[in-house]
């Protein structure tokens, strides 16, 4: 009896676990070397609008809701690996030491994608895939009770791709190479995306051999052996064939790059934001942008930047990982990375705001100024000439020109910190560590080595000499030497 009892307990806790499984993972293929891109750096971190290719379709599949990810790893996998684990560490890593194809591949995956329901495998080198495309191919996959399902489209000039022969309710696919001159002539080709249930991937996995011009495990013969074993197989037609623009070599990256840079600009122009030159200007895919915006011709935006409501944006500018406050206005032939700029300021031209700079509101930064690591709080003005480096400056204070926050001693960098409502004379120079406090005012040219308490007149520089004569000495007689 203890025995019997014992015996339906485990059935039960198994069919528990068998229900327990999770619908849907995903597995990326991300182990080619991309031989023709003639670079070092593996395929899938070659970038786009400063994104790596890898990036794309791990944002669209989060945008979807597949957050049960692996990325699988192969050629220089460490650098992948460490982006990977940088950028998405949610997503799992696996490593395909070998590269003996995409049936290879998913064979060294299966012990992950067996305790999933289905694995969906997209090639990692398809930046343009779209998160609608991919939901509505999960769906079709669902409602039809495929046993696999595999994304086609249709080419003018299939040459390289995999044909897709249909036979009735029979669908296979045949690799460009092994195809015969009439399955060549087929214009719909295999994206290399596919859905699969994992039970039917299983009973097959082993069965693939690499009788092929290539010597590889090929994912597509799977189809073929699903289908035999009487399970459903079906070509889910998608109707824009740029969607799986693959990356091969440079030509493609560039083709590639001019797609996404058009698709992410009609994006934010049907949102309001005034482009007034769309081809030359350039807008990462992780921008955000706010309303009534006005982008003057030659601006590019990377990274993690966010551009606040009413602002313009001068020609010639660059901001990389940076956050613009409302109001603000960018002259033009600006940079700023990795720092912010508050509301209502006036930027540029020719500016450099760098390293976790913080310029709060009302702030005016002028012609040929450096900021970099520094605080300038509400209200204060570098106006032109300056370097204000490892500082925290008050508000309403007034920098003259030429001023220089002297921070590195050969050895360390050193802190200046200036007080509110402060008038810095131009061309001071101000050899940190140095506190100026509050309402202090300081002589043009002077070299303040030491601090200068609230209220006070800093004057640091030789008393003024005058030599009568100078000139008419310097000059000699004609023919002396």
């Amino acid at each position: 009896m203890f025995y019997c009892l014992y015996f339906m307990l485990l059935v039960k806790g198994a069919k528990v676990m068998q229900h327990e499984k999770k619908s849907f993972c995903v597995l990326i293929l991300a182990a080619g070397k991309g031989t023709r891109m003639l670079s070092k750096k593996p395929k899938v971190l070659h970038t786009i609008l400063e994104e790596a290719l890898l990036y794309y379709p791990l944002s669209e599949l989060r945008s979807v809701g597949l957050n049960d990810i692996s990325v699988l790893v192969g050629f220089a996998g460490e650098s992948v690996e460490e982006w990977t684990r940088e950028k998405f560490p949610e997503v799992n890593v696996l490593w395909q030491r070998e590269q003996l194809g995409t049936g290879h591949a998913a064979k060294l995956a299966q012990e992950w994608w067996k305790e999933y329901e289905n694995v969906i495998i997209l090639p990692g080198d398809t930046p343009l895939i779209r998160a609608e495309t991919l939901l509505k191919f999960k769906n079709m996959h669902i409602e039809k009770d495929n046993s696999c399902s595999f994304l086609s489209f249709e080419l003018t000039d299939p040459s390289g791709y995999g044909r897709v022969i249909r036979d009735g309710l029979s669908v296979r696919i045949v690799e460009h190479k092994d195809a015969t001159p009439d399955e060549q002539k087929c214009r719909e080709v295999n994206s290399g995306m596919y859905i699969f249930k994992t039970s039917a991937l299983s009973a097959v996995i082993d069965d693939l051999n690499c009788e092929n011009s290539q010597k590889e495990y090929y994912l597509p013969d799977a189809i073929a052996l699903i289908e035999k074993s009487g399970g459903r197989t079906d070509a889910v037609r998608a109707a824009d064939a740029t969607e799986f623009n693959g990356i091969n070599d440079p030509k493609q990256l560039a083709e590639a790059t001019a797609v996404m840079k058009k698709r992410i600009l009609d994006k934010w122009m049907s949102h309001g934001v005034r482009c007034n030159d769309p081809i030359s200007t350039w807008i990462g895919p992780k921008v955000k942008l706010g309303e009534d915006i006005e982008i003057q011709p030659n601006v590019q935006m990377f990274g993690d930047t966010s551009v606040g409501n009413c602002c313009k944006i001068g020609s010639f500018t660059i901001l990389h990982d940076t956050v613009l406050g409302d109001n603000v206005e960018i002259i033009g032939s600006v940079r700023i990375k990795k720092s912010s700029v508050g509301e209502n300021s006036v930027i540029g031209p020719f500016v450099f705001i760098r390293d976790g700079a913080e310029l709060n509101q009302n702030v005016h930064v002028g012609r040929f100024v450096e900021i970099k690591k520094s605080i300038l709080r509400n209200g204060s003005k570098v106006p032109h000439l300056s370097y204000v480096g490892d500082a925290d400056i008050g508000e309403r204070t007034n920098i003259g020109a030429g001023t220089i926050t002297c921070n590195y001693d050969g050895e360390k960098k050193h802190f200046t910190k200036i007080g509110n409502n402060c008038f810095i004379g131009s061309d001071t120079m101000f050899v940190a560590p140095i506190t100026i406090g509050n309402d202090v005012v300081t002589g043009a040219g002077s070299v303040i080595t030491d601090d200068i308490p609230d209220g006070a007149l800093g004057v640091a520089r030789a008393k003024q000499r005058n030599i009568e004569g100078w000139s008419s000495r310097r000059k000699k007689p004609k023919g002396e030497n």
